[in-house]
């Protein structure tokens, strides 16, 4: 999801509690239900990114990579079951393999699997020596895609990622068995490493196996791209079990984490009554319960959801996505006022999450009262602390500028907004219009002028700079 500019029932849209989206495309991603939408929906969530990286940081780690560098898209799409590594340390999960793994282990198998590709190069090589001429488009296509999908234009996205490039001639870009095979061999010795079992990523090979004997049209994507055979399954199979770790479980903690995960996917990613069946009344568990509210808030029975969410804050009141969730929800249907409060909460217990910062700027902006546009810069700016590279921090920054009366920061912001999505001729645009407003030689001033110098400026471009320093 991304934004579009356009302004459609305050700032209400988003995805999942914490995907901030467009001021404008009201698009909840269960709309339309699992594989209905023609658009793409990134899923950018505190808490389940949270998850993911609790559980994948120690293989990034035994990888000998930085955790902190690998970026996790999450993907909403619950009918692909997939992941993709993309250049440099991007990779793309979807849904659907959140959701059809059976275990934390499974999931962090085959995460391990496609971190062996990563740490190896294996897409830049393939980029380097293809002879077919089609890798380098399936690698721009994904990382363009992403960007549109950031950038409010989920359908441009879709056609990137879901492409003839992308998916379409996945078998001409299929790694070749023995890159696979080398990948499942370091899954293993990453897995060992991080004191993970390497049980998982067999059992889900195993579980999927099958596939390898369908139709193209049948297999799902991640079959096309990792070839699978039971030469590979079987060595796979024999180094795993030789493992000091393979017979280590997921621990208490991990299923828990995981649990919760699953069931606010499903709760935002499918319709409601298709959640109450997964998770009926009956289930008292806190993720049922958690899904439930949720749910509850996606059919509009707000009353409901709030006295469901309201019990589980009084249960852990130290849980800052329940307030997230439930701020969130009242702003959705604009009641940004009364979701402040739950908002700040979160922010409050979880300071450092620019998501949570970029939702309370959201709300606040919502208010449409102008002695909260402070409080709306300062936690957007505070936000950008920790990703100084979001477009809709950016977006919402130069909303709230140019709310405020500041022109030149306004435009500033939207020209940090196209630069970062690689928009560079709007960026210079907006940056050059920005050095006319802002005080010469100040910071931001001086920041637009390297927006500028940084965007491919012409010799005109250039030489109206010199007149107007």
């Amino acid at each position: 999801m991304g934004f579009n500019g356009r302004r459609t029932r305050g700032l209400t849209a988003v995805a999942l509690a914490g995907l901030v989206a467009s001021p404008g495309s009201v698009a909840h991603a269960q709309d339309g239900g699992a594989g209905e939408s023609s658009g793409l929906n990134i899923v950018r969530d505190t808490e389940i990114e949270e998850i993911l990286h609790q559980e994948m940081d120690p293989i990034f780690s035994a990888a000998n990579m930085d955790p902190k560098r690998v970026a996790l898209y999450v993907v909403s799409d619950n009918d692909v079951v997939n992941a993709q590594t993309g250049s440099g340390y991007n990779m793309v999960v979807f849904s659907g393999l959140l959701l059809k793994t059976k275990t934390p282990n499974e999931l962090e198998g085959v995460i391990a699997h496609e971190t062996g590709h990563m740490a190896r190069g294996d897409v830049a090589r393939m980029g380097a020596e293809s002879s077919r001429g089609v890798t380098g488009p399936m690698i721009i296509g994904l990382g363009l895609g992403i960007l549109a999908a950031l950038a409010g234009a989920p359908e441009a996205a879709a056609g990137m990622i879901y492409s003839g490039n992308y998916f379409g001639q996945l078998n001409g870009l299929a790694f070749t068995r023995d890159i696979e095979a080398r990948a499942d061999q370091a899954a293993i010795t990453y897995l060992e490493k991080a004191g993970y079992s390497g049980r998982g990523i067999v059992d889900f090979f195993n579980f999927f196996r099958y596939e390898e004997t369908f139709s193209d049209a049948k297999k799902y994507p991640f079959w096309f791209s990792h070839p699978l055979s039971d030469e590979r399954i079987e060595a796979l199979t024999e180094r795993a079990k030789a493992q000091p770790h393979y017979n280590t479980p997921d621990t208490p903690e991990s299923i828990a984490a995981y649990e919760v995960m699953k069931a606010k996917l499903k709760a935002y990613t499918q319709r409601p009554f298709q959640t109450y069946i997964d998770y009926p009344e009956s289930d008292m568990s806190f993720p049922a319960r958690y899904a439930r509210a949720i749910a509850d808030f996606q059919e509009l029975e707000t009353g409901k959801g709030l006295k469901e969410i309201d019990a589980l804050i009084a249960e852990r009141p130290y849980d800052p996505y329940l307030y997230e969730v439930k701020g969130q929800s009242l702003m959705d249907v604009s009641r940004a006022a009364e979701g402040e409060a739950a908002l700040r909460q979160a922010v409050q217990l979880k300071p450092d999450a620019p998501l949570l910062r970029v939702l309370l700027a959201q709300d606040l902006l919502a208010e449409n009262d102008p002695k909260k546009i402070p409080d709306a810069i300062a936690n957007l700016n505070r936000s950008l602390i920790g990703e100084p590279d979001s477009p809709i921090a950016w977006q919402y920054l130069s909303e709230a500028y140019d709310a405020s009366g500041n022109d030149g920061m306004a435009r500033l912001a939207t020209a940090e907004q196209d630069f970062h999505l690689g928009q560079v001729r709007d960026a210079r645009a907006f940056a050059m219009r920005a050095r006319t407003l802002l005080k010469h030689g100040t910071p931001d001033w001086q920041r637009a002028t390297d927006i500028v110098l940084s965007s491919n400026p012409s010799a005109d471009d250039l030489r109206y700079m010199n007149g107007s320093n």
